[in-house]
């Protein structure tokens, strides 16, 4: 792996990142296909056309699915020659390694040094999963990017919890590294150049966050996420987290930030240093008819849109802009038809892809606060 920083603005950065899958530009977003693809029938090539750089899929849910109960899913796809030729795709994925989805289940798991014990939300048979079993998937499904194993405490959890938590984090994160180096020396290995990132935790505790991001950032990762956020805290103790801990974290390799979040969540981040994020949100809000433009987001399930012949956003080059109204839209969506909910999503992926790429123009030309400035105030406005 090659990171290159090629820009800078204050805390922001621009970089370029060489992986065995091809190119990332950042500051960057990644599509959220947590079975390997995007909910909302989009398609590889959807993806292609509308600017996607890296796909997101979730090492839970392929260990459960596909398969029987009696082989796991990523084993399935391992004889496929991994999830790129699985789903088609031929650029960077980035796999989740299950941990949140794990700790999600809080009434079906149980956690211990070795890992968790929990049951499968398809059919409810037992699992474990621990720091070398969630390497072991991801392995199999050839990922470009694995993410270490760890717990995603609550983030108003009482500190002595927390603490606990972030030191069994650690020591998972040391046993994942040694695990993905032996699984990528092993002649079968789909991706044998497969690259791991670290997870910090500790909650809204600055201090518990900073000492672990000065521990894990000893081990020499390929990238660093921020995980735990945006899990109940407000906006601005998330960001006072992020001022707190991005600065403690390697700058010249890639910064993470797991599951955020809203167009103004990304900007207020890219200006603390970040250059990777995932939301779900741009796929289930479009799913629900609700479409982001820069002007603010919008409903099209209001009558007000029954007889607007506009398209979702004048000038917009998605596919749904290019060809379609928002009043045929919203009938589509009205009469639940899968065709509004697809063209929804791919207005809002693209949405968001052509936002990073604004943020990555306006850096390279030292304008990044200025264009922040203006897209929040855009987006508060009422379309």
């Amino acid at each position: 792996m090659k990171y290159k920083i090629l820009a800078t603005e204050g805390r922001a950065k621009r970089a370029h990142m060489e992986t065995v899958h091809g190119s990332i530009e950042t500051p960057v977003f990644m599509n959220v296909g947590t079975v390997a693809a995007i909910k909302g029938a989009v398609s590889t090539d959807d993806l292609k056309e509308i600017g996607t750089q890296v796909q997101l899929s979730n090492t839970y849910h392929l260990h459960v699915r596909p398969g029987d109960g009696k082989v796991s899913g990523d084993r399935l796809i391992h004889e496929f020659g991994g999830l790129h030729r699985f789903m088609h795709w031929d650029s960077p994925i980035l796999t989740d390694s299950g941990g949140f989805q794990v700790f999600s289940l809080s009434g079906m798991r149980k956690i211990k040094e070795e890992g968790v014990t929990f049951r499968s939300h398809i059919d409810g048979r037992k699992i474990f999963m621990g720091p070398e079993e969630s390497m072991q998937i991801q392995s199999n499904l050839g990922s470009t990017i694995a993410m270490a194993f760890d717990e995603c405490p609550p983030s108003l959890a009482e500190r002595n919890y927390i603490e606990q938590s972030v030191d069994r984090t650690t020591r998972w994160l040391k046993r994942c590294k040694t695990e993905i180096a032996r699984l990528n020396a092993l002649p079968d290995r789909v991706n044998p150049e497969q690259l791991l990132f670290g997870i910090n935790q500790g909650g809204i505790l600055e201090d518990v966050r900073i000492r672990h991001a000065r521990e894990i950032r000893e081990l020499d990762l390929d990238g660093y996420a921020v995980g735990g956020l945006a899990v109940g805290e407000s906006a601005e103790e998330m960001y006072r987290i992020l001022d707190a801990v991005v600065p403690e974290l390697p700058r010249e390799k890639p910064t993470y930030l797991m599951g955020v979040g809203t167009p103004q969540n990304i900007l207020e981040a890219v200006e603390r240093g970040v250059d990777f994020f995932d939301c779900v949100y741009p796929s289930r809000n479009g799913r629900h008819g609700h479409v982001y433009t820069n002007s603010g987001k919008i409903n099209l399930f209001n009558k007000k849109y029954e007889l607007d012949a506009r398209p979702i956003e004048e000038g917009c080059g998605c596919p749904a802009c290019r060809s379609y109204s928002r009043a045929y839209i919203r009938h589509l969506l009205k009469a639940g038809e899968m065709l509004g909910m697809r063209l929804c999503v791919l207005h809002n992926l693209y949405f968001y892809n052509t936002m990073m790429q604004e943020i990555r123009d306006a850096i390279d030309r030292g304008e990044f606060r200025a264009y922040k400035e203006r897209k929040i105030e855009g987006m508060e406005a009422k379309a």
